[in-house]
C-alpha cells in the first residue's frame, strides 16, 4: 500500500489496474498511464477513479449489535486515529452508541505526524501499548470494546493483560477482518467481524472488465456489506447483573433458531410474562420477541450469503414454519427480498447498475 512504485510500472503497457496503493507517487503514475483503474482503498482526492470498499458503517453496526446482544451498558472504541477506515468505523460506532442514549469512550491518542499512509498510521499506533493499557484501566466496567481491526484488537487484549483487566468479564473485545491465525492465537481468541472479501474482489474485477471493454463509467464508490461475526472467547460473556434476564438472553442467543417463542423464554426466566418482558426491555433495550427475530434474521442473512440453500430450507433452519413469512418479515426488516439480498451478497449487482457517463 505504501511501498515505492515499482520501476517497471512507468513504462507498463497493461490494460487495467486494481490497486490498494495510496502513496502520492503511485497516484501520479496512474494519472499518466491513463488506463482503467479500480481502487480497493479510498481514492486520493486528485484522482477520479471508482473504488470498491468494505462498508465501514455496516462493519460498526455488526460489532455494536454483537456487543449489545451481550447486555453491555458501557461501550468503547480503540482504533488507529488518522487512518481513514478506522476513523469511519469510530464515528459510525460512536453514533450507534449515542443513539441508545449512552456515551462511547474513544481512545484519543493522536499520531505524532499527519498525512501518513494507512500502514504508517498503524505502525505508529502499535507503539500505543502503554497508553492503551492506561486508558483501559480508566474505562467503566464491564465494557464492550470495538477495535478498528484485528491487529488493534490483539493489542487491546495484550493491554488488558498488562493492566490486569479480565477479558471478557470486564472488557469484551471484538475486532474486524477475521484474520484467523491472528484471532485464534490471541489470548483469549478474538471475536471478529467478517468482511465479504470475495465479493469485493469479484466486484472490482467485474467493474474493471467493463471499463476495459470500453464502457465509459462515472467514478463511484461501491460499498460491500460484511458477512457476519465469528464469535470467540473475547466476547463470550453476558454483562447483565439481573441473572434471570441473563439466563433469558443466553437462551435466546443459543436457541433462537430452534423454533422457540416468548413462552419458552418465560419458562427459563421463571417469572410472569409481563414482569419478564418489562425487565428484559429495561436491561436489553428491546423486547425478547425482537431479540428472537433479530437472531433468526442474522442467521438467515448468513445462510443466504454463504450457501445455495433454497428459501424453504433456510426458513426451516432458523425455526420458521412458513417460507412466505420469512420472505415477508425479511423484506420488512432488511429492506430487501431474500433473493435480492443473496444476489447482492454474491455477485457484482451494484456494478451492473452503473450508469454510462
Amino acid at each position: 500500500m505504501c511501498d515505492d512504485v515499482p520501476a517497471w510500472l512507468e513504462n507498463w503497457e497493461g490494460e487495467g489496474i486494481i490497486t490498494r496503493m495510496e502513496n502520492r507517487a503511485m497516484a501520479g503514475v496512474l494519472r499518466r498511464l491513463r488506463v482503467p483503474t479500480v481502487y480497493l482503498r479510498e481514492v486520493p482526492l486528485n484522482l477520479k477513479f471508482s473504488s470498491v470498499l468494505t462498508d465501514n458503517a455496516a462493519i460498526s453496526r455488526f460489532a455494536f449489535e454483537h456487543l449489545q446482544e451481550r447486555g453491555f451498558r458501557h461501550y468503547a472504541f480503540c482504533g488507529f486515529n488518522g487512518a481513514d477506515y478506522s476513523d469511519e468505523r469510530r464515528d459510525s460506532f460512536s453514533q450507534l452508541v449515542s443513539e441508545t442514549g449512552l456515551p462511547c469512550h474513544v481512545f484519543g491518542a493522536s499520531p505524532s505526524e499527519r498525512n501518513l499512509s494507512t500502514a504508517k498510521y498503524e505502525e505508529e499506533g502499535l507503539k500505543d501499548g502503554q497508553s492503551v493499557a492506561g486508558w483501559i484501566q480508566q474505562l467503566p466496567k464491564p465494557v464492550g470494546l470495538m477495535a478498528c481491526n484485528d491487529m488493534r484488537g490483539q493489542e487491546v487484549l495484550n493491554a488488558c493483560r498488562a493492566a490486569d483487566v479480565a477479558v471478557p468479564d470486564e472488557v469484551a473485545v471484538i475486532g474486524v477482518d477475521n484474520e484467523e491465525e491472528l484471532c485464534e492465537l490471541s489470548d483469549p481468541p478474538l471475536s471478529s467481524v467478517v468482511p465479504n472479501t470475495q465479493r469485493i474482489g469479484y466486484d472490482a474485477a467485474s467493474l474493471l472488465d467493463r471499463m476495459m471493454q470500453g464502457r465509459k463509467l462515472q467514478p463511484q464508490r461501491f460499498l460491500v456489506e460484511p458477512i457476519g461475526v465469528i464469535t470467540r472467547s473475547s466476547t463470550e460473556v453476558l454483562a447483565i447483573e439481573d441473572r434471570q434476564i441473563a439466563a433469558a438472553a443466553r437462551y435466546i442467543r443459543e436457541h433462537a433458531c430452534e423454533g422457540i417463542d416468548v413462552g419458552d423464554v418465560i419458562k427459563v426466566a421463571a417469572m410472569s410474562r409481563s414482569t419478564m418482558e418489562r425487565r428484559y426491555s429495561k436491561v436489553m433495550g428491546h423486547s425478547p420477541k425482537s431479540d428472537i427475530l433479530r437472531s433468526r434474521l442474522n442467521r438467515a442473512k448468513q445462510l443466504l450469503a454463504e450457501t445455495d440453500f433454497p428459501l424453504a430450507l433456510i426458513a426451516e433452519k432458523i425455526g420458521l414454519k412458513h417460507t412466505e413469512y420469512l420472505g415477508r418479515i425479511f423484506k420488512k426488516k432488511i429492506g430487501l427480498t431474500p433473493a435480492r439480498f443473496r444476489s447482492r451478497s454474491r455477485a457484482a449487482d451494484n456494478v451492473d447498475n452503473v450508469k454510462n457517463g
